[in-house]
């Protein structure tokens, strides 16, 4: 059952690599009946033959994914919406929230052990195993100030999703 709030939000689904971005955000979205982004969509092919290969994007990799998944939340200003993006830096939440203020945060977060099984269980995905531990250590979590929530990964999707749902209604 979707809840559509009176002035819907652009909500970042964030996390390291394995947490469920991809499964958990369309969930989410539906909840909060509002449309979603698939934030590995918006990679350059460069970008993602460099991860397939095993490589960790640097920032210069990352600035233009974030331009464009912040032209995306722009554009849903007022309307709402919900995009899938690592966001592992407190400087790529900040370049996200410079193109689309007031966008919030939905993190993912999980136990490396758990998160690495996951990711060696999901076929057909050009993220390897091989850089979780590269994300694990870029990652700054949610600062105090940042508008968002976090959510543990542990239990199935639904579960999740429906925490999460509920979590960000309450911002």
């Amino acid at each position: 059952m979707s809840s559509r709030p009176a002035h819907p939000r652009v909500v970042v689904v964030m996390g390291v690599a394995g947490t469920g971005k991809t499964t958990v955000g369309p969930l989410v979205a539906e909840a909060l009946g509002v449309p979603y982004a698939e934030g590995d969509d918006f990679h350059p092919a460069a970008n993602i033959a460099k991860m397939s290969a095993g490589t960790p994007l640097d920032d210069a990799d990352r600035a233009p994914w974030l331009d464009a998944i912040g032209a995306w939340a722009a554009g849903r200003a007022g309307r709402g919406g919900v995009v899938s993006c690592s966001a592992l830096k407190r400087a790529y939440r900040d370049r996200l929230r410079a193109a689309a203020p007031g966008l919030v945060f939905l993190h993912l977060t999980g136990d490396h052990d758990l998160i690495a099984g996951r990711m060696a269980a999901r076929k057909g995905h050009f993220m390897t195993t091989r850089l979780l531990d590269s994300q694990f250590a870029t990652l700054e979590p949610l600062g105090a100030d940042e508008a968002g929530v976090d959510v543990d990964v542990t239990p199935g999707p639904e579960v999740i999703a429906e925490r999460a749902a509920r979590a960000l209604r309450q911002l």
